[in-house]
Formats: C-alpha cells, structure tokens, sequence
C-alpha cells in the first residue's frame, strides 16, 4: 500500500503573506507605569531591599528572552525604561545576582471567564554536556567528546516537564520537573496545588 502524496499548499495572496511574516519580528514590551518598581518599607531590622520583586522579575524575563548576561540585561533594561520615558533606576549587576537566587518567578496568565479547563502532559529532556535551554534551564552530562571516543559514563541526565495548560487561553499554568520515571499522575497534586484556591476547577 502507497503512503498518500503530502498536500501542498499553494500561496495566493502575497502582499497578506508578506505581512504576517515581517509581523512575526515585530516586538512590543509594555511597562505599566502603576507598576510598584521600588520595595515597599517593611519595617524589618536590617537594610531594605531597593527593588521589588516585580522588578526584578522584568529585569529576569528580559534575560531570558534575549540570552543576555546580566550586565547587558541591565543595559537593555535602562535602555527600555528611557523608551517608555520613565526614570527608574536600573538594578545592577550584583542585586540582580543575588536576588535571582532566592526570588520565585511568578508565571503570567490571562484570565478565561468559567471553570478552568486543566490539560497535563509532559516532555522529556535531555542533553549531552552543558546546555542551556531556552527557558534558562542548564542541564549537565558528559561531554560530546566523551560520549563519542569512550563511551557514555552511565546513564544520560533524563528530566521530564510537566506542563499544566488552560485549554481555553492556552497559557501555562503550572510547572514541575521530576526525574524520567515519574509519570503525570504522580505529579498532579503538585501542579493543582500552584493553582490558586479560589480558581474552580472544570469536572
């Protein structure tokens, strides 16, 4: 039995295909200037931290966006703030260092009216060497060389992503990691504990 011909596609309005192509490099970042960009005085004993949390998340999702070391993450940054004509200063180096250690990044979503509709699944990764993912995600083994002249030392590094989708605005809603073994089942208490309380969830 033949396999069928694969259906081609025929591109009849150009100047429509031409725009949605130059549209995919278009960038827009939006800066709400009621954002708290300094920390709130806590009235804790010691030094007050500058920034808040939400500023320091920008500053990290910018990193991430465009593979930025810190220093030219912080660039980029004043460089947008004077864009959207806002005075704010920038973290440096240092502060961005150390609070990135400690600081959970909140992932954004938007919200969809009725009950939330959860779709779980998961993707395993791996790497041979250092990788970096896209995500900002390094992953660890042995090297390239290594694995082709003498061999993979053991087993390679599986890790498995468990994602949470909201199918109605397909916006990721909670994020785990687990070794390969690990199935969705095991891991959905985990991902249904990062959803808020008040949120109902669909039957």
């Amino acid at each position: 039995m033949s396999k069928p011909k694969p259906a081609r596609y025929r591109t009849t309005n150009w100047s429509a295909y031409n725009d949605a192509l130059r549209k995919r490099g278009s960038l827009l970042i939006w800066l709400d200037k009621e954002m708290t960009w300094h920390a709130p005085h806590e009235g804790r004993p010691g030094r007050p931290p500058v920034f808040s949390n939400a500023a320091i998340q920008f500053c990290l999702s910018i990193k991430v966006l465009f593979r930025l070391p810190l220093r030219q993450t912080a660039g980029m940054v004043a460089s947008l703030l004077r864009l959207a004509g806002l005075d704010w200063p920038v973290p440096d180096y240092s502060t961005l260092c150390r609070r990135q250690k400690t600081l959970k990044v909140q992932t954004p979503y938007r919200r969809a009216g009725g009950p939330l509709n959860l779709l779980v699944d998961n993707e395993a990764l791996t790497a041979i060497g250092p990788r970096t993912m896209p995500n900002g995600i390094t992953f660890l083994g042995d090297g390239e060389w290594q694995a082709r002249k003498q061999g993979v030392q053991g087993r390679r590094q599986w890790r498995k992503v468990h994602l949470a989708m909201d199918t109605a605005t397909s916006d990721i809603r909670a994020v785990e990691f687990t070794p390969s073994r690990e199935g969705d089942s095991p891991v959905l208490p985990d991902l249904l504990g990062q959803i808020p309380e008040a949120r109902t969830l669909a039957p």
